[in-house]
């Protein structure tokens, strides 16, 4: 800001000789060009009506026209921004973010009046926040292009992105997006089970939008009566909450049990009476009744996209799973070196969301037999096991170095233990041959079947896959009772479906890329990622 007063005439380079002159001939013309004050977007470009009428009829009417306190002397370059012609000033002002426009509003009025134009505020709006529809729509409300960018856009720009609510051990994930005119909350569903493969759902749960210049109006979409009256409050930087104040719009004529059926059906894809296993019948009603009580009255914590690296094994993200009678849910797929990790985003009772519920060790690699062989369920739990016991005696080893304070160059150099695999234990041969593999070098795909007795709700997955990997799974009684790890097998199929194999369970997941390009979801940074898993894993510990 300094330097443009010091362009335009005012503030730090008022003394200065080189500019004295012109100034004061301008001073009589030009007297309003004092600092303002104000800078809250919306205020920027503020004035009288005709002083507007001024501008407009100068910047955006017919050949824009020099007010006589910016025409220079001819013959010479001008000495200021103040000399410039009002239509380049518009073009320097509109290339500027929108948030750095009040302190410009301030430098003097003849700014301020600039800053009235609409064009600079359209230009904002579609480079900073896509907004792609005809603003020049908006004349017919009365609604200016700097109304939507300081009531709507500039205000709610805190809420765009993905969000976890907090609904006890079930969680969701919410995508809030500018969508036309409007800010829109839709929340994403999985594909109905036990169809991994299928396009996710949403629907909407609030909206935002401007009715009026006064202020931004906000909506509740839950229900079926349509749009009606609630309110957002922004808790802090990464949380927000929503409240609805007509909660009579959620209701149906029907009572609880026609909520039930039509949840139901939207939630699951059938009625009640084609579900026949009675504790998936009483983990759908629990759940019916657990998220219903809401009335989407939530709060909301930022999640962030994992970050990605060359060397990933496959591009991370979210994924869809089948999990048994629990139906569908959303893992978000992350790599921290030799380790990659399943985080939960939607839960169950049993492991809720923000849980991790896989491990995978890519430093242990697991040589699959023959396809005849890969049917015993014996003979697949017999190599698993004993890469547990190999991993297990290295973390051993570990610790007692550790505990020894052994740093030595020579204990450094010792040979580590051989794995089943026949990798070094410290797994360097294998983050080179299995992470870091360039892609037309990649393992060739090999056969692939599911072991006589392992049970998968998707009898569609693939027969082929690239490479496997020892893993552990996260299991809890109801409630989150006695979790444990137990040791499975995760199975990479292509660069969009992986599967894990329940060793304990005798049960196969399998997992699918959601296909959705989410907007404002990176994180700042790997520390901020993590951060973000540690938060929403304590959150429902």
């Amino acid at each position: 800001m300094a330097v443009c007063a010091r362009l335009c005439g005012v503030g730090p380079a008022r003394g200065c000789r080189r500019r004295g002159a012109a100034r004061e001939q301008r001073r009589g013309a030009a007297g309003d060009s004092e600092p303002d004050t104000d800078t809250d977007p919306e205020e920027a470009g503020g004035g009288g009506a005709a002083e507007d009428e001024e501008a407009a009829e100068r910047i955006e009417g017919g050949r824009p026209v020099p007010h006589p306190a910016e025409a220079g002397p001819a013959g010479r370059a001008p000495l200021s921004l103040l000399e410039l012609p009002p239509e380049l000033l518009v073009q320097i002002f509109g290339s500027l973010p929108g948030t750095e426009l009040p302190s410009l509003a301030r430098v003097c009025t003849t700014f301020r009046r600039i800053l009235r134009t609409d064009t600079i505020w359209r230009r904002r709006c579609r480079e900073e926040y896509g907004l792609c529809e005809n603003l020049r729509k908006l004349e017919i409300t009365g609604v200016s292009c700097r109304d939507v960018y300081a009531k709507l856009l500039h205000r709610y720009r805190h809420i765009l992105g993905l969000w976890q609510p907090d609904i006890g051990p079930y969680g969701g994930l919410l995508n809030v997006v500018v969508d036309g005119l409007f800010i829109i909350g839709w929340m994403y569903l999985p594909p109905h089970d036990p169809h991994v493969d299928d396009p996710m759902r949403f629907k909407p749960l609030f909206r935002i939008h401007l009715m009026e210049r006064k202020c931004a109006t906000v909506e509740c979409m839950y229900g079926h009566k349509g749009p009606h009256n609630g309110h957002i409050q922004i808790v802090k930087k990464d949380e927000f909450s929503t409240k609805c104040n007509q909660t009579d719009h959620h209701r149906m004529s029907g009572g609880r049990q026609e909520e039930f059926r039509t949840w139901l059906r939207e939630e699951w894809g059938r009625t009640l009476e084609d579900i026949f296993h009675e504790h998936m019948q009483e983990l759908i009603l629990m759940k019916f009744i657990y998220t219903s009580q809401y009335d989407n009255c939530l709060t909301y914590r930022r999640i962030y996209l994992p970050p990605s690296s060359p060397d990933d094994l496959i591009k991370p993200g979210l994924f869809k799973g089948t999990y048994g009678s629990h139906g569908l849910e959303i893992v978000m797929l992350s790599f921290h070196g030799k380790k990659a990790k399943g985080t939960k985003i939607t839960g169950d009772p049993n492991i809720p969301a923000g849980q991790q519920t896989v491990e995978i060790d890519l430093a242990h690699p697991l040589q699959l037999p023959d396809i005849e062989n890969l049917r015993d369920f014996s003979e697949l739990s017999r190599i698993v096991l004993e890469v547990q016991e190999q991993v297990r005696r290295e973390e051993q080893e570990e610790e007692q170095r550790q505990d020894d304070g052994d740093r030595s160059p020579h204990a450094a150099s010792q040979p580590a233990v051989k794995s089943p695999g026949g990798e070094g234990a410290d797994g360097e041969g294998t983050a080179a041959g299995a992470e870091g593999m360039p892609q037309d070098k990649a393992p060739a795909s090999q056969p692939f079947v599911l072991p006589m007795g392992v049970i998968s709700r998707n009898k569609d997955y693939p027969r082929t896959c690239r490479i496997c990997f020892y893993g552990t799974g996260l299991i809890a009684g109801h409630g989150f009772t006695s979790p444990e790890r137990t040791p499975g097998v995760f199975v990479l199929f292509d660069d969009d479906r992986f599967g894990f194999i329940w060793l304990e369970l005798k049960s196969f997941s399998l997992y699918s890329r959601i296909k959705v390009s989410f907007q404002n979801a990176e994180a700042p940074s790997r520390e901020a990622f993590d951060e973000m898993l540690k938060n929403i894993q304590s959150l429902f510990s």
